[in-house]
């Protein structure tokens, strides 16, 4: 589709060029991809990325992960899904504000978590310590892309995922950027607010330099935290926060590590989350060491990772279910996605 000699992709990409700051990404100018591909004539790099993201099965999965509570019944605490689009609205209110390019923020922010296990940092921390070079969400967000669902996504979208986590290196992008901080604030500012409602805290109990800071407002923190990055990186090539308010966000996430993710009620039911990845995680290995008996241990592991974090909480409780308990006979089991982890992994080649 066109207007006049141009399509509307060319379109969109002239007005990149024109109204972003000199510092945006533009996608006409992207990286690019592996694989190449045809120009899509209505939309341009970046938003044909945040679409594949939205669409794949890994994003569709993050409803049923966890966030803070493991498989909560009430529908009101955040779960892994509700938290990737409050991070995707937090990073586009930045890259708007900062004349950024706000598809590739959006693309990175939809697709950092998708690499994420069931009982989030719990079933991360099982994972890490089964497989010989570690696990790390971030890593497998960008392998769910790249080699499970196959999504051919841009060099800038797959750098700015990979980078998101805390203590890496800024990604290459000034989008990336944004996301890695407006991760840190968005699950920092609902996770409080998820305590909060949980009863496991008040809000009188945050600590005391930090509500005089960002006030006791849970609106006011969240906005004080947008409007110092967006300040303090205007026309700059780096996305930061000033050093007075990165050092009260960093008092308040010590105090939530503290007192919320470390030991509170949040996490009494941790030791059996670990123990039903790691059983489930031992069950598939020894089963498809029987079933391809000349496969390396490490493509076994690698296909048991692959299938075992890609399950979302109610899933992996439920095969736990069928495996170890009794089952009634109604009960259908579906190995489809182990089945499709092996081909993926060659272990039928």
């Amino acid at each position: 589709m066109s207007v006049g000699t141009k399509t509307i992709r060319e379109i969109f990409e002239d007005e990149e060029i024109a109204n972003l700051s000199e510092f945006a990404a533009k996608s006409r100018f992207s990286r690019g991809r592996k694989l190449s591909e045809n120009p899509c004539p209505l939309r341009t790099d970046f938003q044909r990325d945040r679409d594949r993201i939205l669409y794949s099965s890994a994003f569709r999965r993050l409803k049923h992960k966890t966030q803070m509570f493991f498989s909560p019944d009430d529908d009101s605490y955040r779960t892994r899904m509700t938290h990737t689009l409050e991070v995707a609205q937090v990073a586009r209110t930045i890259a708007k504000a900062l004349k950024l390019n706000e598809e590739l923020t959006e693309a990175i922010a939809l697709g950092h978590d998708i690499g994420h296990t069931p009982f989030g940092h719990s079933g991360e921390a099982v994972l890490n310590e089964i497989m010989d070079g570690g696990y790390r969400h971030n890593e497998q967000s960008v392998r769910v892309a790249e080699v499970i669902e196959n999504m051919n996504l841009t060099e800038e979208t797959l750098n700015g995922i990979l980078c998101h986590s805390y203590a890496l290196e800024p990604a290459f992008t000034l989008e990336g950027q944004i996301v890695q901080l407006a991760d840190k604030i968005a699950y920092l500012n609902h996770d409080i607010e998820d305590a909060i409602r949980a009863r496991i805290i008040h809000a009188e109990d945050l600590p005391q330099d930090s509500i005089e800071y960002f006030t006791s407002d849970k609106n006011v923190r969240f906005t004080t935290m947008i409007y110092d990055i967006v300040q303090t990186s205007m026309g700059k090539n780096k996305i930061r926060m000033s050093e007075e308010c990165f050092s009260h966000m960093k008092i308040l996430r010590t105090w939530m590590f503290d007192n919320v993710y470390l030991g509170s009620e949040a996490k009494k039911e941790e030791p059996k989350a670990k123990n039903i990845v790691k059983t489930l995680f031992n069950y598939y290995f020894d089963e498809l060491q029987k079933r391809y008996p000349h496969s390396t241990e490490e493509a076994l592991k690698r296909t048991v990772c692959d299938y075992v974090s890609g399950m979302t909480d109610r899933y992996a409780m439920a095969k736990f279910k069928e495996l170890f308990l009794v089952t009634p006979l109604e009960y259908v089991k579906n190995d489809n996605f182990l089945n499709r982890m092996v081909l993926v992994n060659g272990l039928a080649v």
